[in-house]
């Protein structure tokens, strides 16, 4: 298996290229559109951060059923699952923590009021039309948990006449799943909408998994200067917990529920002014019953947020766009605190946190002349407990399209505030925000007509005020980390129904500050590899059978030692091999089957919780 492993990074090593996802039906085609880089619409090789762009193709070919199986193929970005499906999920955007990565849907940031991190075990990709994913610090267009990047996440938008498709699939552990999705167009009207239910008992006792999800965007649009439209989510888990398996938990339970609703404002008074107006509200319960951790016992947590995105583009010049606006979002968390002690009377079990924030962000584009990009801006942050945020970016693109070569740079500031679990738990109400000084810069090289793309970018952030632990349950602002490295990315196309994709990222990643005693000044931060590989070939075979194989190893890693004083140590490199078939028997039936973890590869995520073993699944979609 070494041997095995030292080919497929050797093979990929030589054609390294872009994490972009293209349509099959052209040889060679314009570059997408992304919006997250700059909040504008801009050509992706017109961007001045490093961006990244997954779309339906890829979701369809590889038969992708959640968010954190598409991103594992994106450079920079490291998915860490606590085993099988259903449980916790993180991403790790260039060694920086899970709650640094701020994550949108259609403009609204999700990220979860308790963690700050956002959850990726329960987001599924129904309704999902593509992903972008910009790394580098985005705290000045997106304020809290933009420190290491941004990911957005865009709902298809309806159009055409109403379609609909239902499928299910069944398969190994006892899984079965069905999914719905429509979208069409009448009249002024769109909508586009999508559900699924998944069930399955997995490997170990008590590791079922149940969600249920659906997503919709309906929209209004009298006329092309003004559209009214809103997004719907809801979204159900039922999870066993069956812990570590150095410390099974039989009975262990775990509920989340969420729902949000996010009414949209599009308008376009004069053709050189755009006014877009966001508001949002989302809730979030969890329960923990029964808790079998010995220590708390039976747990609940909630948590509701109100936040208003206002953004306004002026058009001055040809060659000036004047992007403002302003952001207020307003949270309400809790959780439960049953092992609160009663000894010295009557104590609160159960702790809340309120924290306001009100912004405003100003960004100049400018484009002198064809193929050139700078963008420089700056974003003011006030909340209500720890006081002011300042944070800027400056950032610029140069593409020189006789030869396909874009060069781009950027340099910015970031930050993360404290958490509401970080305060809960610690009972530390004064924590001052993480913050994040980061550079990039990199070059893309475009071949063949397009068929080529090669893309590398070296990278590096130094954060000061982490918030850690200090030994006896307190969180403080403690440590300083700093993380370097390199993204390379290759897409190719060589035929017209075959398209090659690797990507490879290197990165370094450690403590600089000895304050935090979990983490000795010079250790690796825990669960950041310093090597991951992907790679992917898809096929369209008589114009009927798509054929697809990807793989991906991932280097050894430190994981935290579970007595907390001791040193990190390593856990073992592992890599996994999955391969999907899908066949169009009619323009109204396709067939579809896969088997994930080809080769049986024995391994875990995360140090004591495996992740599932060989798996094969297969099902049937119906198009209306």
């Amino acid at each position: 298996m070494r041997k095995i492993q030292l080919l497929f990074v050797a093979a990929l090593a030589c054609c390294v290229t872009s994490g972009k996802i293209y349509s099959q039906d052209a040889l060679s085609e314009s570059e997408p559109i992304v919006v997250t880089a700059t909040r504008l619409d801009i050509p992706a090789d017109e961007s001045p951060a490093t961006v990244s762009v997954v779309t339906p193709d890829f979701f369809e070919e590889h038969q992708t059923q959640r968010v954190a199986d598409a991103l594992r193929e994106v450079p920079g970005l490291s998915v860490v699952q606590t085993g099988p499906p259903g449980q916790l999920t993180s991403v790790f955007t260039r060694g920086l923590r899970s709650e640094h990565t701020q994550v949108l849907i259609d403009g609204i940031p999700i990220n979860q009021g308790l963690q700050g991190a956002f959850n990726f075990a329960d987001l599924t990709i129904d309704d999902i039309d593509h992903i972008e994913v910009v790394r580098g610090p985005q705290s000045t267009l997106y304020g809290p948990r933009a420190l290491a990047g941004a990911i957005q996440i865009f709902t298809r938008r309806g159009s055409g006449e109403p379609s609909a498709s239902w499928g299910f699939e069944g398969g190994s552990f006892n899984t079965t799943r069905e999914f719905l999705e429509s979208n069409g167009q009448l009249r002024d009207f769109d909508y586009s909408l999508g559900a699924s239910r998944f069930d399955s008992d997995f490997e170990r006792p008590n590791n079922e998994y149940r969600n249920t999800s659906s997503i919709a965007n309906v929209g209004w649009s009298p006329d092309e200067r003004l559209r009214i439209s809103s997004l719907f989510m809801y979204s159900v888990a039922d999870t066993g917990n069956p812990n570590s398996i150095f410390d099974p938990r039989p009975f262990d339970n775990f509920l989340t529920e969420r729902w949000l609703i996010g009414p949209h404002l599009e308008f376009t008074p004069i053709e050189w002014w755009d006014h877009k107006l966001i508001f949002s509200y989302d809730h979030e319960r969890q329960i923990n019953n029964p808790n079998e951790d010995g220590f708390v016992g039976p747990t609940r947590a909630v948590f509701e947020r109100t936040q208003l995105d206002y953004q306004n583009d002026v058009r001055a010049t040809s060659w000036l766009t004047l992007t403002s606006g302003f952001f207020y979002s307003r949270v309400n968390a809790g959780e439960e605190r049953p092992f609160v002690s009663q000894q010295f009377g009557p104590q609160p079990t159960f702790v809340s946190d309120h924290t306001v924030e009100t912004a405003g962000f100003a960004q100049a584009s400018i484009t002198p002349f064809a193929g050139l990009n700078f963008v420089a801006g700056g974003r003011y942050d006030h909340f209500n407990q720890f006081g002011d945020v300042w944070t800027y970016r400056i950032a610029g693109s140069y593409t020189y399209r006789p030869s396909g070569t874009t060069i781009h740079s950027s340099v910015a500031t970031g930050f993360s505030p404290p958490s509401s679990q970080d305060k809960i738990f610690g009972n530390n109400f004064a924590l001052e925000p993480e913050h994040d000084f980061g550079w990039d810069a990199g070059v893309t090289q475009r071949l063949w007509g397009n068929r080529v793309t090669l893309g590398a970018t070296y990278f590096h952030n130094d954060l000061s005020n982490l918030i850690g632990f200090n030994g006896l349950f307190d969180t403080l602002n403690l440590g300083a980390a700093r993380t370097h490295g390199v993204e390379l990315e290759l897409q190719t196309r060589p035929v017209r129904d075959l398209t090659l994709i690797g990507t490879y990222t290197y990165l370094d990643a450690e403590k600089t500050s000895s304050a935090d005693v979990g983490a000795p000044e010079g250790s690796r931060l825990p669960r950041r590899p310093r090597n991951e590989v992907y790679g992917s070939v898809s096929y369209l075979w008589f114009k009927k059978l798509r054929t697809t194989a990807e793989a991906k190893w991932v280097n050894a890693r430190e994981e935290i030692n579970p007595n907390f004083f001791g040193p990190n140590f390593d856990i073992e490199d592992y890599s996994f091999i999955n391969f999907a078939a899908e066949y169009d028997v009619n323009p109204h039936l396709t067939i579809f089957a896969r088997i994930d973890n080809l080769t049986d590869e024995q391994y875990s995520e995360v140090f004591g919780f495996p992740a599932l073993g060989r798996a094969f699944y297969g099902g049937a979609k119906v198009h209306f």
